[in-house]
Parts: structure tokens; C-alpha cells; sequence
């Protein structure tokens, strides 16, 4: 079981503040009000509140589906497929792929692979490495409206009728959605092989431990009792009236109470099994925080540096599992700590306390919202990014063309002269994620972070737009915004749509960078062209 207690380094300057929000805690009657469902916690309204506290209690709702979630697991299984696709978006997929590189697949049970982008290299590479005859394509989508999830079924309903024929390429395809949505309806009238229907109350975000995580991790063969085991205990922990006993209030008061004090870059640092799990809190911290001008920046997966290289917006969370190899993360880990910045570590004995942190976390970022005075379970500024995106894709399909400048902005060099203290650089590359590309951005990271002594974070689209894009339009103007764009040598139709998958994911770059604009971000695109690894190398190196 995850330690309750984490290890923590905090400079006698944060102190008051952190013991502050705790007695604020105690006070108020947070947690039992939380435990209640009392919406007035976050606002006297209880639009998107009062029925989103389900992930409260998922932990028992979902006790009751643990073996039909296995039978059907051990169905696939013995059917002899080789892999899984899920195709979602946002909080449809990024819990599942914490699970999957954590765990892997077990013996005898298929591989998972996460697509949540429309970048036609993208799409191609998970084509070419299934056998679409041998694949179950999990769709997932709490709406069941979502673009992406809907035009990637469509190109892969398409493979699999030409593998297997039309009227059994159902068979192939599970929907994980809503009661009541355009999803389950289609489920039925083209023959899934199954549809999942998840608790109505649970948003996206806060939906790991529902359907939308579980059905992948029984399909890869993970322990869903041991896994919800975990996080029913912290569930329990995270009952403690008193804040300073609960594991979830106390991280909640310290993440909030330190933002305050303008430590609201929030570093997560993991051992190498854990990660992805920075993909999933990007989410979490950035849609439920990340708004009405305020908010906490989650920085995942940025390169390790010098204590001296870090300015004083920063509060280091370390995940760390005692199985794994933490001998350079625990080294960084007390540097960091040994030189003044606030640091927690939360120690996991096991990769199913996985289930535990997910509790953990959810609970911390509702009690931040609280302390904060934001509304944790909305996303008001998503929905301009989509709409630029619908206005991008009518004028394509009039004039058959995407609109000429609708992306530009500022040069690289002009944005980064900017950086004020306190500032962060954010990466959004619609990019292929290779190896290659990876590390080209984590050089380009590197070389800001110490360069320019600001934080920096980096998103694949579109998928960001699903997680940290609500924080970009609606969180603090701290953001500096590189947007990265290639050319689509090999573009792919989608059945039934108007428009290429290289045409969308365009007309996304373009509707995102528009809402950035007319909100008065700073801005900067670059596009790199045919070979967008090698060509971000020159950039990461100032060619």
C-alpha cells in the first residue's frame, strides 16, 4: 500500500502557509463535506458538480463488475488476438496508458496500444503493426460525440471489413462510453462485440478507476481486485477528517497553499515504471485547475537538472517504487531537496499502488480546488479550441483549402526573449511520437530550462488539447506557446468525412493556435518539414 505519510522537505517559508490551509481544512469541515457531496465546497451552483462526485465511490460501484470485466478479458484472450487498440481522447485513454507501461501485458493476454492522435503517421503506425483481423479496438469516449475516437473508427472499421469481411467486423470493436450516447447506440447497430456503459457521475478526468481504465487493464491481464484493493485503502485514508491524517487533504493543502505562493509549477519526477503517470496528473491538475486566469502548471517528464537551475515557482513531487531502479531519480531527489526547494516524496511498495495514487491525487486536486477557489470538474476553455477547429475545417471544406496564416506568430527566438521569471514554455508538437522525436524535444526542453531558468512542458496534439490545452487559455498568462508542425508526407483518408486525417489534425494546429491568439498568449510556430526529428535537433542545438 502506498505510504500515507510522504517524505517531505518544505523551506521554513512555505510552512505557515501549508499549516494555514490545513487548520482552513479542519475548520471548514472540508473533508466530511466532500465525503457528503456537498457541492457548495467549490459553488453555491451545482452545475457539473453534483453529478460528477461519482470517482468517490468507485471503488464500490465497480466491485460488482470485477468478474464479468475478467470473463470477458479471458474471452478475448482465447480468442487468439494479438493486440488491443484504444481509440479515445483525454481521460478515455490516459489512465489505461499508465497501466500499460506500467504493467505491460501478461502472459497470454493481448498488447495494448493507446491511439489518441489524428497525425496520419501516427494512424499509419498503428496500422501497420496490428493484423486487423487479430485486434480488438476498444472505443472509448465519455460523450460518445468526440471527433477523433469517431474518425479513427472509422478508418479502422474499414481494415478490419476488408480482413475479415463487413458483416463480422463488429466482432472486432468494444465500446466504453455513457449510458445514452450516439456510442452505444452504434455499438448496437453495427455488432459490437461488447459495450461497456460507465457510472454517468464520473468525469473524464477522474474515470481511471471506472470502465474507461478498467476494461484495458482486465484486457491486458491485470488484477483488477488488487488494483481497486489498493485504491479502496486510500479511499479509507482519504476519509480522516483531520487533514494533517489524510494523505489526499495534506497533498491538496500543500499543492494549493504553495501555488499561492507563486510555486505553482507543480514537477512530477517518477521511477522508470511509472513514467506515463505524469501524462495522467498533466490532465488531471491542468483541466480541474487550470482556469479563470489561476491555476497550477503541471510539468511532466521535464529533464532532470542542477537544483541551481530551478527558479522559485517549484514544488517536486517524487513518485517513487521500491521495486524499481531509483538510483539517479532518489540522487536528484535529495539534491533538490538539500537545496532548499520544497520536495514530497510518496513511496508505492508495488506498481498496483498505482490504484492507490490515483485516489490520492483525484482527492488532492478536489481539495485544491477548494483552497483555490476553482471549480475542479469543468473545462470552460476547451470548447474555443474546438470551435476554431470547426471554423478551420468549414472553411476547408468550401473553399478546399485551410485558411493561409491562421497558425502564425511570433519567431522562436522573439517568444523566448519574453520569459519572465515565473514563466513556462510550453511545447505543443503535432508530431509523430517516435523515440527520435522524444529525445529531440527533451533536448529542446533541456536547453530552455537552462538557458532561460524557466519550467517548460511538452504535449503531443492533439492530444494535449484533451488534457493541459484547458490550462493554456485558461490558466495564468504565464505560458509561452511553441507550437511544432510537419508536413504529412503520406496523407489518409477517412471513410465517410470530408477531410484526410492530415487535414484535421492541420485544422486543429490551426484552430488552437487561433484560440491562443485571440486570447492574447504568446505565441510562436515552427514547421519543420519532411523529417521533423532531425530538423528539431537544429533547433534544440540554437541552429
Amino acid at each position: 500500500m502506498s505510504d500515507p505519510i510522504p517524505a517531505v522537505h518544505l523551506p521554513a517559508e512555505c510552512l505557515p502557509a501549508v499549516e494555514a490551509a490545513l487548520d482552513a481544512l479542519d475548520r471548514e469541515n472540508i473533508v466530511a463535506r466532500i465525503q457528503q457531496h456537498d457541492h457548495r465546497v467549490w459553488r453555491d451552483d451545482p452545475a457539473e458538480i453534483a453529478d460528477r462526485l461519482g470517482w468517490l465511490s468507485l471503488t464500490d460501484t465497480m466491485r460488482g463488475q470485477l468478474d464479468g470485466l475478467e470473463t470477458f478479458a479471458a474471452e478475448v484472450s482465447a480468442a487468439g488476438y494479438r493486440h488491443l487498440v484504444l481509440l479515445g481522447m483525454g481521460g478515455s485513454v490516459l489512465g489505461a496508458e499508465v497501466l500499460r507501461r506500467a504493467f505491460g501485458s501478461a502472459a497470454g493476454f493481448p498488447e495494448l496500444l493507446a491511439l489518441d492522435s489524428t497525425l496520419p503517421a501516427w494512424v499509419q503506425a498503428v496500422s501497420d503493426t496490428i493484423d486487423p483481423a487479430k485486434t480488438i479496438f476498444l472505443v472509448s469516449s465519455k460523450s460518445g460525440s468526440t471527433l477523433e475516437p469517431n474518425a479513427l473508427y472509422a478508418h479502422f472499421r474499414g481494415l478490419v471489413a476488408a480482413a475479415r469481411g463487413a458483416a463480422a467486423a463488429g466482432e472486432n470493436f468494444v465500446a466504453i462510453t455513457d449510458p445514452g450516447t450516439g456510442l452505444e447506440r452504434l455499438a448496437g447497430e453495427q455488432g459490437f462485440r461488447q459495450a461497456f456503459l460507465n457510472p454517468p457521475d464520473v468525469g473524464g478526468r477522474y474515470s481511471v478507476l471506472s470502465c474507461f481504465g478498467l476494461v484495458p487493464a482486465a484486457l491486458i491481464g491485470l488484477d483488477l481486485n488488487q488494483l481497486l484493493s489498493r485504491a479502496a485503502g486510500m479511499r479509507e485514508q482519504c476519509a480522516a477528517t483531520a487533514a494533517r491524517d489524510n494523505p489526499g487533504a495534506w497533498l491538496g493543502a500543500v499543492m494549493s497553499s504553495l501555488a499561492r505562493q507563486g510555486r505553482d509549477k507543480l514537477t512530477l519526477i517518477a521511477s522508470p515504471a511509472l513514467a506515463g503517470f505524469g501524462l495522467w496528473v498533466e490532465q488531471l491538475l491542468a483541466e480541474s485547475l487550470g482556469k479563470e486566469g489561476s491555476g497550477i502548471v503541471p510539468v511532466a517528464g521535464e529533464p532532470a537538472l542542477t537544483p541551481d537551475r530551478y527558479g522559485a515557482d517549484r514544488l517536486f513531487v517524487y513518485l517513487r517504487l521500491e521495486e524499481d531502479d531509483n538510483a539517479a531519480p532518489d540522487a536528484w531527489w535529495e539534491s533538490v531537496a538539500a537545496a532548499g526547494h520544497p520536495a514530497v516524496r510518496l513511496d508505492l511498495p508495488d506498481r498496483y499502488d498505482l490504484g492507490a495514487e490515483f485516489y490520492r491525487w483525484e482527492f488532492a486536486t478536489a481539495v485544491a480546488g477548494s483552497r483555490l477557489g476553482l471549480h475542479p470538474f469543468d473545462q470552460p476553455d476547451v470548447q474555443g479550441a474546438k470551435d476554431m477547429t470547426d471554423r478551420v475545417l468549414e472553411q476547408y471544406q468550401t473553399t478546399g483549402a485551410l485558411p493561409a496564416g491562421a497558425t502564425t506568430g511570433t519567431s522562436i527566438a522573439d517568444l523566448l526573449r519574453q520569459a519572465q521569471p515565473g514563466d513556462y514554455l510550453a511545447i505543443m508538437a503535432y508530431l509523430p511520437d517516435t523515440p527520435e522525436v522524444a529525445a529531440a524535444l527533451n533536448s529542446l526542453r533541456r536547453r530552455v530550462a537552462e538557458e532561460y531558468g524557466i519550467a517548460t512542458t511538452a504535449g503531443f496534439g492533439p492530444r494535449y488539447l484533451h488534457s493541459t490545452g484547458q490550462l493554456h487559455k485558461g490558466g495564468p498568462n504565464s505560458g509561452l506557446f511553441l507550437q511544432l508542425t510537419a508536413d504529412h508526407p503520406e496523407d489518409i483518408p477517412i471513410p465517410g468525412y470530408p477531410f484526410s486525417f492530415g487535414v484535421l489534425a492541420d485544422a486543429q494546429a490551426a484552430g488552437d493556435m487561433q484560440a491562443l491568439q485571440n486570447l492574447g498568449r504568446r505565441t510562436a510556430r515552427v514547421h519543420l518539414g519532411p523529417e521533423p526529428a532531425a530538423e528539431l535537433e537544429q533547433l534544440s542545438a540554437g541552429r
